[in-house]
């Protein structure tokens, strides 16, 4: 079935099943490897995407459910106002360790500061709580978000 899916402010043709999972779409068919694959039940938010701004687990979002909502990568997060601060904090403070997980937590965080542009401590967990770094830079990203959102 035919697709057109509108990826960072670009329209992309794509022809597959409406039940392949975004994530699917995004790595293997348009070869947008930014979006990572961790666990494939939308537990550990390696794979988010915003899905007209909000963050989505793509590997749980069948691309027949996106119609034409925007949708907006890592490679594109940087050109948002709340994404390259991001980016930036991120290099800053050194957060990657071994940088598997950052594009989902990058992805989180950019949609939490997009909503609460000067989050507490509370604020942060409770965004990046589905997001799980297994190199434990827990500490590192709630800095960066916090130096990101300046505060």
């Amino acid at each position: 079935m035919a697709f057109t899916l509108r990826i960072n402010s670009t329209p992309h043709e794509v022809d597959v099943d409406g039940d392949v999972p975004l994530l699917w779409v995004l790595r293997d068919v348009l070869d947008m490897t930014g979006t990572k694959f961790g666990c494939g039940q939308a537990l550990c938010g390696a794979c988010t995407v915003h899905l007209d701004g909000q963050p989505v687990r793509s590997c749980q979002t069948p691309v027949d459910s996106v119609g034409d909502s925007a949708i907006t990568t890592i490679e594109a997060i940087g050109q948002t106002p709340q994404g390259a601060p991001l980016q930036k904090a991120w290099l800053e403070l050194e957060v990657v360790q071994c940088g598997y997980c950052q594009s989902g937590q990058i992805m989180s965080a950019a949609a939490l500061l997009k909503g609460t542009p000067k989050p507490t401590d509370d604020d942060i967990d409770a965004a990046m709580s589905g997001n799980v770094c297994r190199c434990g830079t827990y500490h590192r990203i709630r800095a960066a978000i916090k130096h990101a959102a300046g505060v």
